[in-house]
């Protein structure tokens, strides 16, 4: 797609894929240096910050906080700025287009930059019979997928607040929906709407051990984390809501230089191999996981974003 025929109101200077601290604080700065910003983010609960219970080491924080709760500011700041947020799942790229294309759940979006945000929640196939049914009933993405499952057997495995949303999300094609998690407690309220209205079941303390089926799923082997007792239940979908800590670049497909450990490959500008395209935080080849890291590396891939915009040869320092 040429950018002289993309619609200037569907172009955006700069496209984030990934709310994080790296996603947010490039929102930041790219929005407060008038660059037209969107975040593209899958969900407010889905990263690693967000699981965290407690912070209290992040330069200015006046007390201990949430993740949720910093994240929250971050947002807000984002937001304050100009950066718009909506909650969508990216699925591919086109990154080597003018301008270039992200595919997500709800449309197209069109960016003369894309910072790769995404972190680092992902995980291989552990499950055995995962690998081998993905796309034949095994899927990450209820929104993507529920509607193939009408009326049929389904269940969620994982605790967190994306897949009780999830879980809920297959309600509304199914009223055969089981949440198995790990945990004997779900890492949400008990007064989360999704819950409250009971519409599906819950089976808490449990993991899945196996997924059956030849071409397709058929049943999921259940084992009771405390008994060590199995049950074989019948199933025809399955999607998995757990987390590891792998740098989530799936829906990239190769289209950057990925690293041996699976990280995107950056210089220390955050810019990838493709001109325009820029990485930062969990998700990039970084030696240390902290959230003021993300956070630098999300300054640095959106100042980045400008000089590469307006064609300098020196990076625009953002200060007051």
């Amino acid at each position: 797609m040429d950018e002289a025929k993309t619609d200037a109101q569907q172009l955006y200077d700069v496209v984030i894929v990934g709310g994080g601290p790296a996603g947010l604080t490039a929102a930041q700065y790219a929005a407060r240096l008038n660059l037209k910003t969107v975040v593209l983010d899958k969900s407010k609960t889905a990263g690693a910050l967000a699981f965290t219970s407690k912070i209290e080491n992040y330069p200015g924080i006046v007390r201990p906080m949430t993740g949720p709760e910093l994240l929250d500011i971050f947002r807000g700041q984002a937001i304050s700025f100009g950066a718009e947020y909506i909650e969508t799942q990216v699925i591919g790229v086109n990154i080597e287009s003018n301008p270039k294309e992200i595919y997500a759940m709800d449309k197209t979006y069109y960016g003369k930059t894309v910072i790769l945000a995404t972190g680092s929640m992902g995980r291989k196939p552990a499950i055995d019979g995962e690998k081998e049914l993905l796309g034949k009933g095994v899927s990450y993405c209820a929104i993507c997928d529920a509607a193939f499952y009408g009326g049929r057997n389904v269940c969620i495995i994982g605790d967190s607040e994306e897949a009780v949303k999830e879980a809920e999300v297959l309600t509304r094609f199914t009223d055969k929906v089981t949440l198995i998690a790990p945990g004997k407690k779900l890492k949400v309220d008990d007064e989360h709407p999704a819950l409250k209205e009971n519409k599906f079941n819950v089976l808490l303390n449990h993991r899945v051990t196996e997924i059956r089926g030849d071409e397709v799923v058929e049943a999921v082997v259940v084992q009771d984390n405390d008994t060590k007792a199995e049950t074989v239940m019948p199933m025809d979908g399955v999607f998995v809501y757990l987390h590891g800590s792998r740098p989530i670049v799936d829906f990239l497909n190769f289209s950057v230089d990925i690293s041996d450990e699976e990280c995107i490959m950056t210089n220390r500008m955050m810019e990838t191999n493709i001109e325009g395209v820029f990485a930062a935080g969990d998700v990039s080849c970084t030696e240390v996981r902290q959230v003021v890291i993300a956070a630098a590396n999300g300054c640095t891939a959106a100042l980045s974003a400008e000089k590469y915009i307006n064609h300098r040869k020196r990076r625009k320092y953002a200060w007051g």
